[in-house]
């Protein structure tokens, strides 16, 4: 199979699909890999190492995707990018339909092949290719949170883990899942003191059991987010539903209970953000302010850390693209369930129901 690598073009957007091990592996069982000059420079791979493992390099993105049966990326495409993509071409990468109707009509009027990897889903329920990036942008959840709570960026002027005499700051996550237990593991480190709410009990007893004493668990609900949000120096949003929109946990007029300086994290923001105020940010203009309150939504919070990112996505995604390619799409999705759950459209068709639920869309498009 002709496997094509663009560069991702998405603001501050430095990670690429594919690491030159996972491009040789590729190319040793057979197939062709076609990756964009200077694809991996912002993830610290040169165009001298995919070329070492055998890639051909193309000058622009509109060569590869004019080559390759199958596009690997990381985010999903933009704009300019749609006019490129081909009838049956299958595109795998992370999509997030749930919250971008544009995206979804557009892939829809190219009759690809969507395959979602934040949608595919292993026997016991896990999401394997989401798992590595929640990992990351739950412990950044913490780290830029930190950093935003100085207060020349407007901030309270917290340290988080406070000094001898002095109380820690307070971080409050929603979420018990990947995001909101790496984000705990995170500010415990520093030395706060960690509240994580979730619906779960079975999240909550795992997160009690796991870390430390100053990691308090309590149940989700509006009495208790309108309570804690009052008293909470960093509040991190980590709610995920399943190829769906987030939930809206604070309101706007929840905004007004939040003392001024306080910092939200949104890590939610790919699938619409669990604050009723959350709006998309970038690396280059991260924040903005609302009621005094500083709201960080960065949309790709991985890709400040591409070279940590990329590798930890190439390790999980390359046994997928392996069968994908060896297989084809049909025949991978056949044999492999987990992977046939990642199919978001086909052929102009949304066969993944959450789309449909999100869009309000009764039958399939």
């Amino acid at each position: 199979m002709k496997i094509g690598i663009p560069k991702e073009i998405k603001n501050n957007e430095n990670r690429v699909a594919m690491t030159p091990a996972g491009v040789y592996e590729l190319i040793s069982q057979g197939h062709e890999v076609y990756v964009q000059q200077t694809a991996g420079e912002g993830s610290g791979f040169s165009d001298e190492e995919y070329e070492e493992v055998g890639a051909s390099l193309l000058p622009t993105i509109a060569e590869v995707y004019a080559i390759a049966e199958m596009i690997v990326k990381v985010k999903e495409p933009i704009e300019e990018e749609y006019p490129l993509i081909k009838k049956d071409q299958v595109i795998f990468t992370y999509f997030h339909f749930a919250s971008n109707q544009t995206l979804t009509e557009a892939m829809i009027e190219s009759e690809a092949v969507c395959i979602a990897y934040e949608t595919v889903e292993d026997e016991e329920g896990t999401l394997p290719l989401l798992t590595p990036m929640s990992e990351v942008a739950g412990r950044m959840a913490i780290q830029q949170g930190a950093k935003y709570l100085e207060k020349p960026i407007k901030g309270r002027g917290v340290l988080l883990g406070g000094v001898p005499g002095v109380a820690p700051g307070k971080v409050l996550i929603l979420g018990a899942g990947t995001v909101g237990i790496q984000a705990a593991k995170m500010a415990a480190g520093l030395g706060a003191h960690v509240t994580i709410l979730d619906i779960d009990l079975k999240k909550l007893r795992h997160v009690n059991n796991i870390l430390p004493s100053h990691v308090v668990t309590m149940f989700s609900s509006k009495y208790n987010i309108q309570r804690l949000i009052k008293n909470h120096d960093l509040i991190v949003g980590g709610v995920l539903i399943k190829g769906g929109k987030a939930p809206k946990l604070i309101t706007r007029d929840m905004l007004k209970m939040i003392r001024p300086g306080t910092v939200l994290v949104d890590v939610a923001v790919d699938q619409g953000g669990c604050f009723e105020t959350t709006k998309p940010t970038t690396h280059e203009d991260p924040t903005y302010i609302i009621d005094d309150v500083v709201h960080y939504c960065v949309a790709n919070m991985p890709g400040a850390v591409p070279y940590t990112s990329t590798i930890a996505l190439t390790n999980v995604t390359l046994p997928y693209i392996l069968k994908l390619a060896n297989l084809g799409w049909e025949a991978a999705c056949e044999k492999d369930p987990s992977l046939e759950k990642g199919l978001n459209i086909i052929h102009g068709e949304v066969v993944y129901e959450e789309i449909n639920e999100a869009f309000g869309w009764e039958t399939l498009v």
